[in-house]
């Protein structure tokens, strides 16, 4: 009987040990205790008797590793706790890096933290060339820091600023990526990983060797890289806010990447950051994020693979780039090609910029077809509607759909200010009739609001969330209610954002207020990427033009919209907008001010059960609204009391 409950230990004719990681009752691998304890005793077996090389792999169809087990990091919530599991990883992974064989991670699927590390320890590491082979070192993104090795191997490996880069952002490396800066020896096909591994390890090769400019970037000149990498981090977030990204640079820069070794006196050590706010709250975030993922379970059978998009405009055009990106076949209807082809010409700007690859961009860009006269209605699994906000115009184009879709194809409109069940009033069977309301821009924010009205048939909303997810986005249930709950919370925000625009305040000004809090961007720019015409009319409030902020009133009426008509409280150029600076006296102030309308109206929303709890209000406002994550949501941070300085009542 095998001694490991997690691992497989297997050796070859030609003397190669491979270690073969299958977690026992998941279906991923996650390095908890007994898997980390395992290791060491694999470790034991091969000094026992020494491999030619060892090679890890995993058995799990999901994935290499996806990092640390976070219910046990959870509970990791002592400095003494939280060392204990770092001191387990760093120890084990050092004493990898120490055998005298070589080793050798085979890496398919995702490789996250803990897994990204244990490859690092390991002498080389091969790539498997599929798309969801994946490194990264999201740590930051928890609030913590890579400690079991991370900081210390990726410099030395890739240098220091290209280490920096992923670890301060979390962001994921693909397979090519690897390769061309160097966290990968080799990128190979599935056919050829394992014979390709083999090769690897038995070839002798020294391993990789840094240029030796970027040797002197990690030795003597590492000072002059932590202050670019401090600056970087500066311009992402605020160290009161978000400590660990400056944490990772100054364990880095004074103390070898042994997030052990500094002094738990200091700002920057692991148990600052265990007992910093903003980590449990990162941690409330990400588990929240794994609650919007599961809404797009349950429907299974539901495989969509072709998508027509009614309206190319700014929304319908980046919602079929954005599915044409993710594998679908998408048709994009609009009354001319003339009107269709702008929205082609972004995709292809996009896709190029995205996938970074000619070939893939091209193969992308091949699966969006211009479709004036809607042939693909007959076809198309799901079909989104995204024309102009009117209520007539939706309900003759909907029975225009109802009438050429198949039968079993989703219906959805992607309003943002009208009630469904008035667009479904026109429709033979109401009940196909769902919201998927996307945000602008459509690549950049991860919520998608799904959306079922009083009639909807019975899963139809669970279609739609297993939409969502298929093409990567974050689903969110909600009940029909105008403006539903993103824009509806916004509304009265944005409008108090406005209202200090018309009493002179420069937009830039708010805007720099809200971002300070730790907004992703300040209300005034918002309203210009959402809409002007939106903005106007979101939220479902009853107050008429007059009471409507007044710029606001005269920018729509002369159809400055703005991003999308290049124009609005800012001028807008290649899809940014130009700000000529912002004063910071007022800033404390203008929060106070901006705040508690957003904070009001969520609450109300939660109340009103336009979405089921708070937990998901607070996940909408966060992914679809950029609410500062490192608050947990705008209802946790209300009930946490760190709002008491808002004492102004709405």
């Amino acid at each position: 009987m095998s001694r490991f409950r997690h691992w497989r230990l297997e050796r070859d004719a030609d003397g190669l040990a491979w270690a073969i990681l299958d977690t026992a009752d998941s279906s991923t691998n996650t390095l908890g205790a007994e898997v980390m304890t395992e290791l060491g005793l694999l470790l034991d077996e091969c000094a026992r008797q020494a491999p030619r090389g060892l090679i890890f792999k995993s058995a799990k169809e999901a994935g290499f590793i996806a990092g640390a087990n976070i219910a046990e990091f959870v509970a990791s919530d002592t400095p003494e706790l939280a060392r204990a599991l770092i001191r387990r990883g760093w120890e084990v992974y050092n004493r990898l890096a120490a055998v005298p064989y070589p080793t050798l991670a085979l890496v398919r699927g995702h490789c996250m933290g803990g897994g990204t590390e244990l490859a690092l320890a390991c002498r080389y590491r091969i790539a498997v060339d599929e798309p969801g082979t994946k490194f990264a070192l999201p740590e930051v993104m928890l609030g913590i820091v890579p400690g079991w090795g991370g900081m210390l191997r990726l410099p030395r490996l890739v240098g220091p600023a290209a280490a920096l880069d992923m670890m301060l952002s979390g962001r994921n490396i693909a397979a090519s990526r690897a390769k061309k800066i160097g966290l990968a020896d080799a990128c190979v096909t599935p056919q050829l990983m394992d014979d390709a591994a083999r090769k690897l390890v038995l070839s002798a090769r020294p391993p990789r060797r840094l240029p030796w400019l970027q040797r002197l970037l990690n030795g003597p000149l590492e000072a002059l890289v932590a202050r670019g990498a401090r600056r970087q981090a500066a311009r992402r977030a605020r160290p009161e806010h978000y400590p660990a990204p400056y944490a990772i640079i100054d364990q880095w820069q004074h103390y070898g990447g042994n997030t052990l070794a500094v002094p738990a006196d200091k700002p920057t050590s692991l148990d600052a950051l265990v007992s910093h706010p903003t980590t449990r709250n990162l941690i409330r975030v990400f588990f929240l994020q794994d609650r919007l993922k599961g809404f797009g379970k349950g429907a299974e059978n539901f495989a969509p693979r072709h998508v027509h998009v009614v309206g190319a405009g700014v929304m319908g055009g980046d919602i079929a780039a954005w599915c044409a990106l993710r594998g679908m076949t998408v048709t994009l209807q609009d009354l001319s090609q003339e009107r269709i082809a702008p929205a082609v010409d972004r995709a292809a700007h996009f896709l190029a910029a995205k996938l970074r690859d000619p070939q893939l961009a091209r193969a992308a860009l091949d699966r969006l077809i211009a479709d004036p006269a809607g042939d693909g209605l007959r076809q198309a699994d799901v079909i989104i509607e995204a024309i102009v906000e009117r209520l007539a115009a939706k309900q003759a184009l909907f029975a225009e759909i109802e009438a050429r879709a198949k039968p079993d194809a989703l219906l959805a409109s992607a309003t943002c200010s009208l009630r469904l069940a008035d667009i479904a009033a026109g429709l033979r069977h109401p009940s196909r009739l769902v919201g998927i309301h996307f945000f602008n821009p459509v690549a950049q924010t991860p919520l998608v609001e799904v959306v079922a009205g009083a009639g909807a048939a019975p899963g139809m909303a669970q279609r739609a969330a297993a939409f969502v997810r298929r093409i990567d986005k974050l689903p969110l249930p909600l009940r029909d209610a105008p403006g539903f709950l993103v824009n509806a919370a916004l509304a009265p925000y944005m409008r108090e954002a406005m209202r200090c625009v018309d009493e002179g305040i420069a937009p830039e000004t708010v805007d720099a207020a809200m971002v300070a809090f730790g907004m992703a961007v300040g209300p005034i720019e918002l309203a210009d990427s959402l809409g002007l015409d939106l903005v106007l009319a979101a939220g479902g409030q009853p107050a008429g033009a007059a009471a409507a902020p007044q710029k606001l009133v005269a920018l729509v009426s002369a159809g400055h919209l703005g991003r999308k008509s290049g124009r609005g409280y800012y001028r807008w150029i290649d899809g940014k907008p130009q700000k000529v600076g912002a004063g910071g006296t007022a800033h404390p102030a203008l929060a106070q001010r901006l705040l508690p309308p957003l904070l009001a109206a969520t609450q109300r929303l939660v109340r009103e059960g336009v979405v089921a709890d708070a937990d998901l209000a607070d996940a909408g406002m966060i992914f679809g609204a950029g609410f500062a994550p490192y608050t947990g949501g705008p209802i946790n941070y209300l009930t946490s009391g760190e709002h008491r300085c808002l004492t102004r009542a709405y």
